[in-house]
């Protein structure tokens, strides 16, 4: 339950994202839908989440571990790296499906993931979805 609520926060954090950032044609972030009515542009932010959220479970702490000594050097700052490059894989991945994420070039990149990043925190820390569970004795 708990999983499917944070794929639900992320698209929406998307379109959100989208929405700040957005643009068209070489500018911006967009997203090129299913299909043209409301449930195809629904369901392309969820399969975009979904990808998203696996590709950070699966390969963002490969590559965060990796990159440990940028981190350091540059006291954190190549985080907004590696979010572009881990949303820039995103854009790929869709891109090869027909649907998906769209982004005008490196940069743009940079500003959505830093944007993505602030509001799925913001929206996270509003709705509790990071807490860790307390087990019952």
């Amino acid at each position: 339950m708990r999983t499917l609520l944070r794929i639900l926060v992320n698209a929406f954090a998307l379109w959100l994202t989208t929405l700040i950032v957005g643009g068209n044609a070489d500018v911006g972030v967009w997203v090129v839908p299913l299909s043209d009515d409301t449930w195809g542009r629904v369901w392309t932010y969820l399969l975009i989440a979904l990808v998203f959220g696996l590709i950070n479970s699966v390969l963002g702490p490969i590559v965060r571990i990796v990159s440990l000594p940028l981190y350091i050097l540059t006291l954190g700052l190549f985080g907004l790296i590696v979010n572009a490059l881990l949303l820039l894989l995103v854009v790929w991945l869709s891109s090869l499906m027909g649907f998906g994420l769209a982004v005008g070039g490196f940069w743009w990149g940079v500003l959505a993931a830093l944007v993505l990043s602030l509001l799925s925190s913001i929206i996270n820390a509003v709705l509790g979805t990071n807490r860790r569970r307390r087990r019952a004795l």
